[in-house]
């Protein structure tokens, strides 16, 4: 084989790799962001299993939609006083203002970011795609606590606001089984 035959296979294959590291690398970004609450991305847990303590943060909400999904979207409350610990349950309001069925996905962050790691959902919304019809309003609910092992950072003692801030977006190829949030009784 020529040098220059073995150059351009290794050149194509480089490129190959390349190509598939730069499809796989948001997918790799989010469940790494996920687990370690990297980038403002809050854990994810199945339970509160955590002690209570006498520190307090006001964890405000925060909504937005993407420019070409035609949803009102908003939090019911703007902020909540929570213990270190201690589940909140919060609820977002989701309104499809189009005249066909429409299917969205959440994406959500938490500021300031060194706070991401502490701020964990147990229930959320923004877990599935969520589809709402015409004209239909929906109730959705966030299950969440703040670790109280926030407590032990010297350099949390600064943190007294915490935002969850989420994002609708539109789903072009919805999965087959998606269905409207069912609102307050998802807890239930």
């Amino acid at each position: 084989m020529s040098a220059n035959r073995k150059t351009v296979i290794i050149l194509i294959g480089a490129a190959l790799v390349m190509l598939g590291l730069g499809f796989a690398s948001k997918p790799l970004y989010d469940t790494f962001c996920r687990v370690t609450g990297f980038g403002g991305t809050p854990k994810i847990a199945e339970a509160n299993n955590s002690e209570v303590i006498d520190r307090t943060v006001r964890v405000y909400f925060d909504a937005n939609t993407a420019p070409d999904l035609p949803w009102k979207f908003e939090p019911e409350q703007r902020y909540m006083d929570i213990q270190l610990g201690r589940s909140g349950l919060a609820y977002y309001n989701v309104k499809n203002d189009s005249p066909v069925s429409l299917v969205g996905t959440a994406t959500f962050n938490v500021t300031p970011i060194k706070a991401a790691p502490y701020f964990i959902k147990t229930e959320c919304f923004c877990f599935q795609e969520q589809r709402v019809e015409p004209g239909q309003e929906i109730s959705m609910p966030v299950l969440f606590f703040v670790e109280p092992l926030m407590n032990g950072e010297a350099r949390l003692d600064d943190v007294r606001e915490i935002t969850l801030s989420y994002t609708f977006f539109r789903v072009e190829n919805p999965i087959q089984d998606t269905h409207a949030a069912q609102g307050r009784d998802a807890l239930n």
